[in-house]
């Protein structure tokens, strides 16, 4: 029972001063164990030379986990993605739009429609723009809307009146005949029923040698934002007496053969006059 006594002493007698270091029952490390470590090469071995096993252990652990923190940790794609929307740019500039327009999460129709803003709306603008497309700040989110809709200076203020003067009549318009030049019977119903109608509307697109319109079956109003609004809602009301058979609108379209489904959106056409901003569109029978 005694010869553990005896070996630990032995121990500490081959190394000075290791006595010092050692409980009953550990091993002591050697010189040799010290030239085996530095031949391995680990981390510390100068430092490691004097500890047990165990210690050795723990502190290659040690060091090697302050070595994996000496880079930053950089965040993921899709964490930088989740935050984007909610940073604020620098340099928001004041713009107005120019007429009625929907919202987008991005800069495609494929995105998602979130809202819709009206003609006149005050927006801020971050600069950022894509194919047709500018990015504004809106409660706090960046989302984006057409740049053709886009204004640096506010609009004048909209008509005091933009409903209907009058019923239908088809009296000869105000405006002169000139623009009754190659429609057909029904286009010029239309043309003076909204020039008595609306006295506010000062040009118009008629006979111009193409597609209906080359027909003489196509009559453009133009106007904008609430004025265009009760021009399409009027013509679709007298549709019947007027001999309508389509209204394009604000990018929307809407059809006698599919009334019962109202306003239909339109594709994107790339700009304020093909998508119908600026004018209302009348097809005739």
């Amino acid at each position: 029972m005694g010869i553990p006594a005896v070996a630990t002493l032995a121990v500490a007698t081959v190394v000075p001063g290791a006595a010092a270091l050692t409980r009953p029952g550990d091993r002591v490390a050697t010189v040799g164990d010290a030239a085996e470590a530095g031949a391995a090469g680990g981390p510390g071995t100068a430092a490691r030379a004097g500890m047990s096993p165990e210690a050795s252990r723990a502190y290659v652990r040690t060091v090697s986990r302050s070595a994996a923190r000496t880079e930053p940790e950089l965040p993921t794609l899709t964490e930088v993605a989740a935050v984007a929307d909610r940073v604020a740019p620098l340099h928001l500039r004041a713009r107005w739009l120019t007429h009625d327009v929907a919202v987008w999460s991005g800069p495609a129709r494929s995105t998602d429609r979130l809202t819709g803003l009206d003609d006149g709306t005050k927006v801020q603008v971050t600069g950022l723009v894509h194919d047709g497309w500018a990015q504004i700040r809106r409660n706090g989110r960046m989302v984006w809307v057409r740049r053709d809709a886009l204004a640096a200076e506010k609009p004048a203020p909209a008509e005091a009146t933009v409903g209907p003067a009058a019923g239908v009549t088809y009296a000869p318009c105000s405006d002169g005949s000139s623009v009754e030049s190659g429609l057909t019977s029904n286009a010029i119903k239309v043309y003076r029923a909204v020039c008595a109608a609306f006295p506010a509307v000062s040009s118009w697109g008629g006979n111009t040698g193409y597609g209906d319109h080359g027909a003489g079956l196509a009559l453009d109003i133009m106007c904008t934002g609430s004025l265009g609004d009760a021009i399409a809602a009027w013509v679709r009301a007298h549709a019947g007496e007027l001999g309508v058979s389509e209204v394009i609108w604000s990018q929307q379209i809407w059809t006698v053969e599919r009334s019962s489904e109202g306003w239909r959106y339109m594709s994107d056409r790339g700009s304020t006059t093909a998508n119908h901003y600026d004018h209302v569109h009348v097809t005739v029978f």
